[in-house]
């Protein structure tokens, strides 16, 4: 039985990622500083529901203390590395600045130390599509430059990528960095759009739409990016013998068994489309507050997702209307709200 090793299994992503090893017949291993950064029940609660399995084990410890990382992973000696666990969150990122610097750059870093140490057959290590930036040519492709990060929580996710370049070319470590579009889905976390619209929605609060809902975004539902993972983890980067033998739609290093992939639905969505989803699966209508552009938001993104086919076979397929129908569910279920 192989060993997987997921930073973040209190987490949204790592969660569902943590539930579809384990039903393909994984030994996974978590680890998680279950921090207060929203409510720390739903974190609880996720890993009670991974405890259930007998090939599930974690430690709650954070990535910054590396004396408790190091002796975790020395001790469960996983195959793979899928490192999720990050301070999240574009906004926050204005409001307290210092815990992306430790969380993102300091934990990645000790992170990679440990791979390195180990020599694990693949680390595959989360980014975001806030990378791209300011960047306008869409679909956004992972060979174009991305040298205007609006926010530090982008720059710490863009760090993290040359980060893992200089590791993969020095030690040999195959990696894969995947940058994630606009994740939603149950067990979502509660500061992201969608749970704060249903929330004010059904407590009849407005909801804040930003840029006066001139927003475009890839949604991407959680089921169809962990399973994208999934099979990303099977393809590890290959140095390879000469640029000549990289494809042109290949984002893989000439210098090192190292990639990016997009992982996102190939669709861009309005925002106000999205809205409007959601208030036929609440069968309520929402009370908008139309507000500027927030400070570091950009007005769209959109994955091509080529590679990502290339390499796995599989596109993101679900669609907004299912995502937002299951994620409603779950929240009715959760906060035992019935249905009108």
């Amino acid at each position: 039985m192989r060993t997987v090793l997921i930073t973040g299994t209190a987490g949204f992503i790592g969660f569902h990622l943590a539930k579809h090893m384990l039903g393909e017949g994984f030994r996974v291993v978590g680890y998680d500083g279950m921090t207060d950064y929203y409510d720390v029940r739903i974190k609880e609660r996720r890993h009670q529901m991974l405890n259930q399995n007998p090939n599930f084990k974690c430690k709650v410890g954070m990535l910054e203390d590396f004396e408790t990382l190091h002796a975790f992973m020395s001790a469960v000696k996983p195959d793979i590395i899928v490192h999720l666990a990050a301070q999240a969150g574009v906004r926050y990122s204005l409001e307290n600045p210092r815990a992306y610097i430790e969380a993102n750059i300091v934990g990645t870093f000790n992170v990679q130390e440990c791979a390195r140490e180990l020599g694990v057959d693949h680390l595959l290590m989360a980014s975001t599509s806030s990378v791209y930036g300011a960047n306008e040519v869409m679909p956004f492709t992972e060979n174009e430059r991305t040298d205007h990060p609006l926010t530090l929580y982008a720059a710490t996710k863009k760090a993290n990528e040359h980060m893992g370049h200089s590791y993969a070319h020095l030690w040999k470590i195959p990696t894969t960095m995947f940058r994630f579009f606009t994740v939603y889905g149950p067990w979502g976390r509660p500061d992201l759009a969608l749970f704060k619209f249903v929330k004010a929605t059904l407590e009849g609060d407005e909801i804040d739409v930003y840029n006066n809902g001139n927003m475009e975004r890839d949604f991407t539902y959680i089921d169809d990016l962990v399973h994208a993972i999934r099979l990303l983890c099977d393809v590890p980067p290959i140095e390879p013998k000469s640029r000549d033998d990289i494809p042109v739609y290949d984002s893989l290093s000439p210098v090192a068994p190292y990639r990016m992939v997009n992982v996102g639905n190939s669709t861009k969505i309005p925002l106000l489309d999205f809205i409007d989803e959601i208030e036929c699966s609440l069968g309520i209508k929402t009370k908008r507050n139309y507000m500027e552009m927030q400070k570091g938001d950009v007005p769209a993104t959109w994955a091509n997702a080529d590679l990502l086919r290339e390499l796995t076979g599989y596109v993101p397929k679900t669609n907004v209307k299912e995502g937002v129908r299951a994620f409603v569910d779950w929240y009715r279920d959760y906060y035992q709200i019935p249905a009108k």
